[in-house]
C-alpha cells in the first residue's frame, strides 16, 4: 500500500477508534501478531492492544488524541502529537486527582498485510506524572 494509504489508516486508529470511541477499528486495523515495544500490554496482541487502551480510557474517559505530525516511508508511518484527559480513574495504581493532563507522545507503527504489527512510542510519562502531582516539577511549580 502507498505511504498515503497508511498514514490515513493510522489516523483512523485515533481519529474513529479512540476520539470516536469505536473499538470495532481496533479489529480491522491491528493484526492478531500486534506488538507495542514500549508499553506493556498486559496480554499479547489485538486483545493486549485493546486492554491498554481500556486501561487509558478508564482512568481518562474524556480522553482525546490529536495528531499534530505524520510522516512515512516505506511500511512505516511516524506520528507525533499529544492526548489530553481528565483523571478520573485508577491509572498504574494511581486514584484519581480529577486533574488535567495533556501528554506529547511520538509513535512509530509498522504495516504489513494492510495491518499495524508492531509499534514503537514514547510518551512523556514523566510529564503526565508531574501533571497528575505524583511527582514534583523542578522548583517545586
Amino acid at each position: 500500500m502507498s505511504t498515503e494509504h497508511n498514514k490515513a489508516l493510522v489516523r483512523r486508529l485515533f481519529e474513529e477508534g479512540l476520539n470516536q470511541n469505536k473499538p470495532d477499528v481496533f479489529d480491522e486495523l491491528i493484526a492478531p501478531s500486534y506488538v507495542n515495544y514500549d508499553f506493556p500490554a498486559p496480554s499479547p496482541g489485538l486483545e493486549g492492544f485493546k486492554m491498554a487502551i481500556g486501561m487509558f480510557l478508564a482512568a481518562f474517559p474524556d480522553m482525546r488524541v490529536t495528531v499534530e505530525e505524520e510522516l512515512a516511508e516505506g511500511d512505516k508511518v511516524i506520528t507525533r502529537g499529544y492526548f489530553t484527559g481528565t483523571h478520573r480513574g485508577d491509572f498504574q495504581g494511581i486514584p484519581a486527582t480529577g486533574k488535567p493532563i495533556k501528554v506529547k507522545f511520538i509513535d512509530i507503527w509498522r504495516f504489513e498485510n494492510n495491518k499495524l504489527v508492531e509499534n514503537w512510542g514514547q510518551m512523556d510519562q514523566l510529564g503526565m506524572m508531574q501533571q497528575l502531582g505524583v511527582i514534583p516539577t523542578p522548583g517545586g511549580k
